[in-house]
């Protein structure tokens, strides 16, 4: 991987990770409201699923939990809470609009594990369970909160998709030598274009039969 600026790595990261806790603050909020939650559940739903993940991936890599050193990801999930408030009849409209959000984090949250693993040395296998954990960890915290079956348990493609997005990145960045311009959004599109098309089109992996 081309680290050449380990300064501009720290700053995508914490962009990647602003926009993700917004993405899955959004995600878990429109959930919570679906499910008539006030306004203290919405945010405490919406909250946890957008640092779940990279909380487990921290704290597995020894550091302190990405969103205890800034004050912004708080902020920026009342932010969250306040587009659901405001525009709800219009999100209610948007039949896939948790779809959309939940999809926008996972992705962001893939990447934003591969390159805080990356570039504390961890190795690429390493990295890609820490994207997973980064990206889905949060939508079974969600799902759990919810009463939900979790997403990455049913027959649909979700953890795969991370699983895919990281291979992609660390086969970019690390095999090929390409600039992380290239490689943070190339392994984003394979995030979200997998989890889409698996949506759409009902793809899931073969099932587990007792016999």
């Amino acid at each position: 991987m081309l680290y050449e600026d380990p300064v501009f790595v720290k700053n995508l990261t914490e962009v990647i990770e602003f926009i993700g806790t917004f993405a899955f603050a959004m995600s878990g909020i429109r959930m919570a409201a679906s499910k008539r939650y006030d306004w203290f559940g919405g945010y405490v739903c919406g909250f946890a699923v957008a640092v779940g993940g990279g909380t487990i991936r921290d704290v597995m890599l020894g550091v302190t939990p990405f969103w205890m050193t800034n004050a912004i990801y708080v902020i920026c999930t009342f932010i969250a809470q306040a587009v659901v408030i405001v525009f709800s009849r219009y999100l209610k409209r948007m039949e896939n609009a948790w779809l959309f959000f939940d999809t926008l984090g996972l992705a962001l949250f893939t990447i934003a594990g591969m390159q805080k693993s990356l570039s504390m040395g961890q190795p690429f296998w390493v990295a890609i369970i820490m994207g997973c954990i980064t990206g889905a960890a949060g939508g079974v915290i969600r799902d759990v909160l919810l009463n939900n079956e979790p997403v990455i348990f049913q027959k649909e493609i979700y953890a795969v998709a991370c699983v895919a997005g990281g291979f992609v990145y660390w086969v970019l960045g690390s095999l090929l030598g390409v600039t992380l311009y290239v490689t943070a959004p190339v392994a984003f599109l394979v995030v979200c274009i997998i989890r889409f098309l698996a949506v759409k089109y009902h793809i899931s992996l073969p099932k587990l039969h007792e016999e």
